[in-house]
């Protein structure tokens, strides 16, 4: 493989590792995107991940594409809760602390 920082084997591993140390390839940075776009790697990881999305186009594309899905989604899925409801719940709740106070 040449001296070039960011050019891909056939393999499909990103060679950062002459300054970056320890290198991932796709198919381990895909394999934990998820858990990385959820925050829920150590800092140790979310740095060699990190590092491997800076330098491999695909796997950036794909960790960015996988983001804004999540906030459209995120976005598009929020329940409006009526606001008759929220009302007749909290008068349910009211009668229930009513009746529970009289009862003590």
């Amino acid at each position: 493989m040449s001296e070039d920082v960011g050019e891909t084997e056939d393999s499909g591993t990103v060679d950062a590792a002459g300054l970056f140390g320890v290198s991932i390839d796709c198919e381990e940075a895909v394999h934990e995107l998820y858990h990385y776009l959820d925050g829920e790697l150590t800092d140790e990881r979310r740095t060699e991940i990190r590092i491997h999305l800076d330098w491999c186009g695909p796997c950036s594309g794909a960790a960015d594409f996988e983001a804004e899905l999540r906030k459209v989604i995120a976005n598009r899925c929020k329940d409006r809760v009526p606001d008759s409801l929220i009302r007749r719940v909290a008068e349910a709740i009211d009668e229930e602390s009513k009746h529970h106070h009289d009862e003590h």
